[in-house]
């Protein structure tokens, strides 16, 4: 594959974190690729690596205890784990930026709004405090904020506006990579579909990629033109939104789509994917969801299944499909 045709292409990505119970495999040789201008949603429960994968992206985890244990992650065919810390200074917030699940504890308290955009201005362009001050302005009208509210602090903005202004700054510098950690999670929901409905704007009016991390596939569907469903630490099937929605094919993609609530149908309870997800630092043996998967064989405890494109672009890691391999 050229690695110019991607923005950005992550190969055999596994990080693991050291702890007083053992070794916590929180991603597991994760392959993904993202088009310049596209949305990537990352799906799965609690743990499933999503946001680890964010932080690896953006060379930010924390260390000790987390360590990249192998992998490649190119951005604009530069593998970025060939950086030094200084060059991932100068990348992050001008071609990475992250908008993290809470704003509540993104923005500094004690800094006006304005003053907190224009840090990043300056951080990456070579700006006067006036000229900074003045895009910090531009930034907030962007997002649907007065101009001037620059000068008010955090604490007097609500949630939903503290989102908006953590977007400003996220996009100030135009970046060509957006990684958005359920940047809804902590607003109620009509608040969410405003943000949401911004968001999609903004993307394309920046013409930015973005990695949407979220549990919610009703959001999935309303932004993304891709999924990764992601269960301990690996992506278990990864497709245009249209083939997963239409045709999904891993037993724990299925397992989501049937616990979500149908509307037309009377229903009394909803199935649900028994057991819990595997403890991170036990992952089973051989494919990790096989203890809950009502598909499960004998070889699915013994190796791990390849990923098969069972149509165009459409993987899936599992047994199942063997035979319809795309030739």
């Amino acid at each position: 594959m050229n690695k110019g045709q991607n923005l950005l292409d992550i190969k055999h990505l596994t990080i693991h974190y050291k702890t007083d119970d053992g070794i916590v495999y929180a991603v597991d040789d994760l392959d993904l690729s993202l088009g310049y201008g596209e949305t990537l949603g990352f799906v799965g429960e609690t743990g499933a690596g999503k946001t680890t994968t964010a932080l690896g992206i953006m060379q930010l985890i924390p260390n000790p205890p987390g360590k990249i244990v192998s992998g490649e992650i190119y951005l604009a065919g530069e593998n970025l784990l060939e950086k030094s810390e200084r060059e991932m200074q100068d990348i992050r917030g001008s071609k990475i930026a992250m908008i993290f699940q809470d704003p509540m504890t993104s923005l500094n308290p004690v800094i006006t709004v304005g003053e907190q955009i224009a840090e990043m201005i300056q951080l990456h362009e070579s700006v006067t405090k006036e000229e900074s001050m003045k895009k910090a302005e531009q930034m907030l009208e962007t997002v649907g904020i007065r101009k001037e509210r620059a000068r008010d602090y955090p604490h007097q903005f609500s949630g939903g506006m503290k989102q908006r202004v953590v977007i400003a700054i996220a996009l100030a510098c135009n970046p060509s990579l957006l990684i958005a950690d359920e940047p809804t999670t902590a607003l109620d929901v009509t608040i969410q579909a405003q943000v949401l409905e911004l968001m999609k704007n903004l993307k394309e009016q920046y013409k930015t990629s973005m990695i949407m991390i979220t549990h919610d596939l009703g959001i999935v569907a309303e932004i993304c033109d891709k999924v990764a469903i992601m269960y301990a630490g690996n992506a278990v099937e990864y497709a245009d939104k249209r083939s997963l929605y239409l045709n999904p094919l891993h037993p724990y993609t299925n397992g989501l789509f049937n616990s979500i609530p149908d509307l037309d149908r009377d229903q009394e309870e909803l199935p649900v994917i028994k057991g819990l997800t595997p403890d991170p630092t036990n992952l089973p043996s051989g494919c990790a969801f096989h203890p809950r998967c009502p598909k499960a064989m004998a070889k699915c405890s013994l190796s791990k299944p390849p990923k098969i494109e069972v149509e165009k672009g459409h993987f899936v890691n599992c047994f199942i499909y063997e035979d319809s391999k795309e030739s």
